[in-house]
Order: structure tokens, then sequence, then C-alpha cells
């Protein structure tokens, strides 16, 4: 049958693709979506001719052979297109099986997994299951959405538990941090312990996650030994960043014994400050602050006699608290001088941290141990790919100035 359109109906078409000029791409998809869909179900009835070894309608003369037995119809929701009609076909027997569209699947594989990124960037299964329908034109339930999550389960494991006797790690940034989780038919609140390493390129990974109490000494001890379990060489790991949680100093110094100490001097300063009155805080912040960007070491052991002896009659509690950090304050002097704005704080690993929070924040709860490692890994991925344009030691090349920068205004060197 021919078909003749007239020049006045196409006018008339145009009118009102001007009127409304999504209607046009509304036209195309729907056109799109019933040429996909026949497509698909001309594939399996190849699939089923291949299956059964003959064509359509061709004669046999054994009584026992399967037969075609029609077809039914289903939706499927592919990326790009939305969700098509196909007709799945049938034979007799009940045997044929298609493998052009799962049986089970109501959409394709890169859907689930486009899902599963936008739920761990920080999109709620319930607002995915709303948008569902716009994006793939069928809605998708919270339930199906955590459902695809828990997919990502091995992949996670294989991730926290890889092997890193490849990894020349010389430095480890360790904290822990504390998330609202569900334990069984309770809520509790639950620490991660978490460790970042430096290359000898000055790189950042993120090594491990592990669940475990970060006041326990315990706790670091066992996480320290599997860490070397996977192949961690301790040997190599020249310096070790911390914030001063009890035990985990003197454990590190067990377990990495060729390690120096970095004690993070933003917690000392905190510490100090807080025994000191209101009137003489800002005082007292810029003498430590001269303690801590000097130019040297023995620049700095002069700053804290002369903090020493200012300070000492008048806020010999908040003296004190320093001397028992200092020497730890000021590891880092014995490291190239161009990685010292790196490791004179754990600023690396709060950074991680604060990522950790900003995206749980909106859970309120975490959906228990395995769920939280698979949010806490997709952060530490991202993470380390932006840590790669910015590793500990070299300045940005956009930046050429950086370290006079850091050395006229941060250090007392001027």
């Amino acid at each position: 049958m021919k078909l003749e359109v007239t020049v006045s109906e196409i006018a008339d078409i145009f009118k009102e693709i001007q009127q409304r000029p999504g209607q046009l791409f509304e036209m195309i998809r729907l056109d799109i979506k019933e040429v996909v869909g026949k497509y698909l179900t001309t594939m399996m009835n190849a699939e089923l001719t291949h299956f059964l070894g003959r064509e359509p309608y061709a004669r046999v003369t054994e009584a026992a052979v399967n037969h075609r037995n029609g077809s039914y119809g289903r939706g499927f929701a592919l990326k790009g297109v939305g969700e098509v009609h196909v007709d799945i076909p049938r034979d007799r027997n009940g045997e044929f099986k298609t493998s052009v569209i799962p049986r089970s699947k109501q959409y394709e594989e890169e859907i689930a997994r486009d899902f599963s990124i936008l739920f761990l960037a920080g999109v709620s299964t319930r607002t995915l299951s709303m948008i569902s329908e716009r994006l793939i034109g069928r809605k998708i339930s919270p339930a199906e959405i955590s459902s695809v999550n828990t997919e990502l389960n091995t992949a996670v494991e294989a991730w926290r538990r890889r092997d890193l006797s490849q990894e020349a790690v010389k430095y480890l940034f360790i904290d822990g941090v504390h998330f609202h989780m569900r334990v069984g038919r309770s809520i509790e609140i639950v620490p991660v312990l978490v460790a970042i390493g430096v290359t000898e390129t000055g790189q950042k990974l993120v090594l491990s996650l592990q669940a475990g109490d970060k006041e326990s000494a315990m706790s670091w001890r066992e996480f320290f030994k599997d860490l070397k379990a996977r192949g961690l060489d301790g040997g190599k790991v020249t310096l070790g960043m911390m914030d001063g949680l009890p035990g985990l100093e003197t454990v590190f110094r067990e377990e990495f014994p060729q390690a120096k100490v970095q004690r993070c001097q933003v917690h000392v300063a905190r510490n100090v400050l807080a025994k000191v009155p209101k009137k003489f805080k800002r005082d007292v912040a810029n003498d430590l602050r001269s303690i801590f960007y000097a130019p040297s070491q023995e620049k700095a052991w002069e700053c804290f006699e002369l903090f020493r002896q200012r300070w000492q009659k008048s806020v010999p509690s908040a003296v004190e608290c320093l001397e028992r950090n200092i020497d730890a304050c000021l590891t880092f002097f014995n490291f190239p001088p161009e990685e010292w704005i790196s490791l004179r704080t754990t600023n690396i690993i709060e950074r991680l941290n604060k990522e950790f929070r900003r995206r749980t924040k909106v859970m309120e709860i975490v959906a228990g141990e395995i769920a939280c490692y698979r949010i806490l890994a997709y952060i530490s991925l991202k993470m380390e790919m932006h840590w790669r344009s910015n590793p500990v030691g070299k300045a940005r090349k956009n930046l050429p100035f950086f370290k006079e920068l850091a050395c006229e205004y941060f250090t007392q060197k001027a």
C-alpha cells in the first residue's frame, strides 16, 4: 500500500511542531521504541528457529518433534531508549529460553549499574524510584534499587582485601570515624578505622576500611596486622600521622618499629588552647604557630623555649600539655621540606572523613556494616581520582610559586 501525504497535511504537521516543539522528539522516541521492540522480537524468533532447527511452517514427519507455540508480550527497559514492548516466542514443550532478554529481568544491566552509581553518589532509593519512570520509562521500587546495590558487595570486598605487596607505601595517615549503623534490631554508633597510604611517588591511596573500636589498642593492632597480611611492607613505612588516639601511637610503634610518629599539630593546638583563658588565647595561638611553622627544627625548639618561659606561670597546664606532645609534633622536620605542609597535620585523612560524613548525613542511619563499606569504598575511589592531580610534595604545575608562598607566608623564615 502506498502512503500519500498532501502538502496541506505536511504544513499542518509543521505548524503543530512549531506550537509544541517537544512533540517532534516525542514522536521520534516512540518510533525508536517501536523499531527496537520489533528488532528484539525478530532476534528472539531467529533464536527459536535455530533452537528448533527449522523455519516457520516447515513440514515435519516425526510426531514427537517440538513446535512453536505463539508468544507472550512484556516490557523491557533499555538504557537510552526506555521501555520497549517485545513479543517473546514460546515452544510447545517449554524448553526454549531466550538469551536476548533474561526471563527475570525487567531492565538491562547497564541501567542497574547507573542506578547503583547514583545511589552511591548520594541519591536516595526513594528519589531514584520517583525519577526512574522519567529516566527509563518504568518505575523501579526502592526495594529493587537496594537489591541491585547488594550485587556490588563482591567487588567491594575484593577491593577492601586487595593485595598491597605492589604498593611502595612510605607514610600512613591513620584515623577513625563514627557512623550510626543498624546492628541487628538496634541502632549503634560504630567506628570505622581508616588508613591512607602515601607511596614513593607521592600518590595517596585508601588502604583499608575496617569496623573496630578506635579507642582500643587491640582493634588497632588487628588493623595493622591485616594490612601487613595483605602484603604491606612494614619496613618501608617511615612515618605515621595520627591525632593522639589512646593506645594508637604505642601499637603503631610496635607494629612498625622503623617508623616515626607525627602527631597532628591541629589537634595538639586545640588541646593546648582548651587550657588557656579566653584573654590569652590569641597570644598563645600566635606563639604555637611560631613553633609549628618554624623554618627548621632548631628554630622550632628555640620558639618552644620562649613559649615555656613566657607562659609557664600564667598557664602551666597548657605548657605541660605542649611539653608532652612537642617531640611528636616536630617529627616532620626529618623529612623533605616540600612535604612538610602535608605532614604537619592529619588534614588528608580528615578531608576523607568529611566526605564520609557528608554522604551518610542524608541517610541518618546506615543499613549495616556491608552497606557502609559499599558507600565508603565508592567515596574512597572518587577521592583517589581527585588525589592523582595533587600528590604529596609536588606543587601543581599551574602554581609554580607554591613552595615560595608556603615558605614565606606560612613559616617564620621571613
